[in-house]
């Protein structure tokens, strides 16, 4: 990937949506994702294969694979157990990310398991797939534990020394519950890149705090190409008090625009299909470019 050339994969259907208190149905999701595409998206997160009692929004992640526009980007799904792997190859998505969390009480919350029972997991999918579909890893709560509070650097290098013993194509390192500061950015970015210097990293912030956009930036100059946002910043955890939005696709795009980066975003597109999914949700989304508009103003076209 050229330096100057940033991913911005869209998980609006997924962590985007999952805790919202209104269902969408498949027919809206479908055309959030046609939205997100139109609009520049090349990876999108679709969908999670979690247990539909907890996660209800969920439900449909089988019946919505099927109905995907294929070929037009590629597809994510979340798995959190092996049963959520078996049934992302099954629905024949390009991409899954297992998520493995850096605390037992989190993970124990958030997959009915300790940390350490995640990593076997993780390795035993990450066999399984094989050629069947690519695989990535996602460490969860990887800044701080809305239970056990803060987890060190040492902590983080203690369990993907263990996890990467089966690599994946991509680790993803999410903060969760956006506590991170610019300074863990760089840090913890930094240790993974010391000790695995060719492992593709991608971030995945909220910006639970206002910190979001700040620790994107921080990721972008710690060399970071990857970042997860959600159309309209709209996101949370079902698993974690207090968890808020994601950072919004927009937003981001038209931030790193402005500093010269390429996303392949039309950030106008973005912006309308966040506004769209604002009307659809019922309820006001913290998306702030969606409401301000891009600078200098789009211009319209003369009749």
């Amino acid at each position: 990937m050229n330096s100057k050339t940033v991913e911005i994969v869209e998980v609006s259907p997924r962590d985007g949506i999952q805790n919202d208190n209104h269902i969408l149905k498949m027919d809206t999701k479908l055309l959030l994702i046609q939205r997100a595409i139109a609009a520049g998206a090349r990876r999108i997160e679709v969908t999670s294969f979690v247990n539909p009692k907890k996660v209800p929004q969920m439900a449909d992640a089988e019946e919505l694979a099927a109905a995907l526009p294929r070929g037009q980007a590629r597809y994510i799904g979340l798995a959190l157990n092996r049963r959520g792997f078996d049934r992302a190859v099954a629905a024949k998505l390009d991409e899954v990310n297992f998520a493995v969390v850096l605390s037992d009480t989190f993970s124990y919350r958030n997959q009915g398991m300790s940390t350490g029972d995640g990593i076997a997991l993780w390795h035993e999918v990450a066999h399984a797939a094989e050629e069947k579909i690519g695989t990535g890893l996602t460490l969860a709560a990887a800044f701080g534990c809305p239970f056990e509070g803060e987890m060190p650097v040492a902590r983080m290098i203690e369990v993907l020394e263990k996890a990467l013993q089966e690599m994946p194509a991509e680790l993803t390192l999410a903060d969760t519950i956006g506590v991170a500061a610019p300074s863990d950015i760089l840090e913890r970015v930094g240790a993974v890149k010391a000790r695995w210097p060719d492992l593709p990293i991608r971030l995945h912030l909220h910006n639970t705090r206002n910190t979001g956009f700040a620790n994107a930036w921080a990721g972008l100059q710690a060399g970071v190409r990857s970042f997860d946002a959600s159309l309209g910043g709209v996101g949370g955890c079902p698993f974690a008090p207090r968890a808020t939005g994601n950072i919004a696709t927009e937003d981001l795009a038209y931030m790193l625009g402005r500093a010269g980066y390429d996303t392949g975003w039309d950030i106008e597109r973005a912006a309308e299909a966040a506004r769209w999914l604002e009307a659809e949700l019922g309820h006001e989304v913290p998306g702030m470019v969606m409401k301000a508009g891009t600078f200098p103003p789009a211009s319209k076209p003369s009749n």
